[in-house]
């Protein structure tokens, strides 16, 4: 009988034994035709065999396979909403001012991205009331359509300004349509939106957390802020519509107010969060106008087509701007590539701005071997931004680049949210792309990069105003660094590609 016993339990073991591995070895199969990195598949790999049935949950629902599909789908998008010949024939000069220009312009190109075009006028802003005033402008004036997207829409001071005028322009008979992420604006509340809804706004939720679709990547957030009247004025960059970026008025007079400071400085905000913003008016418009379509119709599955979105070019402008767009829908990361390409082409100057900087290895070797190549290289980012674990992960990258002679400086007023890059004298970047893993690969994302020397200088202007309220971090105060803080850093920086 104990023999009898015995052998069932041996063959039971020897059954369970053989479905496990016949599961990593399929699940492994699975991830090796990925063609991810080397570490990423033998992290996935590791994670099934130590982990097998919770290492199996988060693959199902954060693995790469969620990827492709989310992919799948938006090429789809991206091909329905784009009128035929509405984009043909930029009629651009070829470029000589820089021949670095040309392959930039190329290589988003050639990864899937519109090429360079012409604006008429471009508008840096580099605070938000400034910004929100352009904008409420630009919307007033609207005739036909008003397309209005964010990360962000909070339903306070500034959400309930921006709704009344958006709730205005639909009963005058323009189209207005929102788009806001379902997870950054999960503040929304039914009343607020009903209210836009009643009036005629055409509102929708990007990639909503619900528990029917707990299959999807509920981590492929849409990070983008554009705006677009009548296809013909656009604006993109850092600042989303949050009462954070105004002026607070319980602020004290006195920063030396310890309890007041501190409680402020809790909020990571001892004042307005400084930020920057792009006003673009011409053809290049038409890009933008592409990306919001593109991605309403991914949230609605309604497919824009009326050229009347697409108004004719008019051939004037002398700016040149290319719209990269990024995220998991795209095969070669085009930001990143950009970003890389540009800073590994400096010659000169490499001013970085970034309220969450996680770079990943390849831009990381490409500012350290620019700074060791004799190029001016600088790193802004908060002093704290909102996230303790982000700002930590930020910080385990600082000995690798101080040692390579590159200059970091941490904004101290108050949260620095822009997101801009400057090189040389001819590449300036304002998007909404952080220069971390989570922008470059997770989020969906949109830049607004700026050809020539105006605009590089405009941007490094700012990048110097701004030191002047930062701190620059020095190799020996690394070196003061407790063992728990430094534990502390490695740790976050292990979460750094998913942050």
């Amino acid at each position: 009988m104990v023999d009898s016993c015995y052998s069932r339990r041996t063959l039971l073991v020897t059954i369970l034994t053989i479905a496990e591995v016949v599961y990593v070895v399929a699940l492994a199969t699975w991830i090796l035709l990925e063609k991810r990195s080397p570490v990423a598949t033998l992290a996935w790999i590791l994670a099934l065999i130590a982990l097998p049935y919770v290492g199996f949950v988060v693959f199902f629902l954060l693995g790469p396979r969620r990827l492709v599909r989310k992919r799948l789908k938006h090429k789809r998008a991206r091909g329905a909403v784009q009128p035929k010949g509405a984009m043909q024939g930029t009629g651009l000069p070829r470029i000589e001012e820089d021949p670095r220009i040309d392959q930039l312009v190329r290589l988003a190109t050639k990864a899937g991205e519109p090429p360079a075009d012409r604006a008429d006028h471009v508008t840096i802003f580099h605070d938000a009331t400034s910004t929100y005033d352009a904008i409420e402008a630009a919307i007033r004036a609207a005739k036909h359509h008003v397309h209005f997207a964010y990360y962000i829409f909070d339903p306070h001071k500034i959400g309930r300004r921006f709704r009344d005028l958006l709730v205005a322009k639909a009963k005058e008979g323009v189209t207005v349509r929102v788009l806001v992420d379902d997870v950054g604006s999960s503040a929304l509340d039914r009343p607020f939106v009903q209210s836009m809804r009643d009036a005629g706004v055409k509102f929708a939720r990007f990639n909503p957390v619900t528990f029917a679709r707990i299959r999807s990547r509920f981590d492929f957030r849409n990070h983008r802020k554009i705006v677009v009247c009548d296809g013909t004025v656009g604006f993109t960059g850092g600042i989303n519509i949050a009462d954070e970026y105004l002026p607070d008025p319980d602020a004290p007079v006195k920063l030396g107010e310890r309890r007041k400071r501190k409680k402020l400085a809790k909020r990571g905000h001892l004042g307005p969060w400084r930020d920057s913003h792009v006003r673009l008016e011409g053809d290049a418009v038409r890009w933008l106008q592409l990306t919001f379509l593109d991605d309403w119709y991914y949230a609605t599955g309604y497919a824009e087509r009326s050229e009347a979105y697409f108004p004719p070019r008019t051939e004037r402008g002398e700016e040149l701007v290319q719209i990269v767009a990024s995220g998991p829908d795209r095969e070669m990361e085009p930001i990143q590539k950009l970003y890389f390409s540009a800073i590994a082409s400096a010659r000169s100057r490499v001013y970085v701005t970034s309220p969450y900087f996680v770079p990943d290895d390849a831009v990381l070797t490409a500012l350290t071997t620019a700074s060791l190549r004799g190029v001016d290289v600088r790193v802004l980012v908060p002093r704290r931004s909102d996230s303790l674990v982000v700002t930590a992960a930020a910080r385990s990258y600082y000995d690798a680049i101080l040692a390579a002679g590159v200059r970091v400086y941490e904004y101290q007023p108050t949260m620095i949210h822009a997101k801009t890059l400057v090189v040389d004298d001819f590449f300036a970047a304002v998007g909404t792309a952080n220069m971390d893993n989570r922008s470059f690969r997770l989020n969906f994302e949109v830049t607004a990069v700026l050809y020539g020397g105006a605009h590089a200088d405009s941007l490094a202007e700012q990048f110097r105003k701004d030191l002047k309220d930062a701190k620059e971090i020095k190799p020996r105060s690394r070196e003061k660094l407790s063992l728990a803080w430094r534990l502390g850093e490695a740790g976050a920086r292990i979460l750094s590609p998913l942050l």
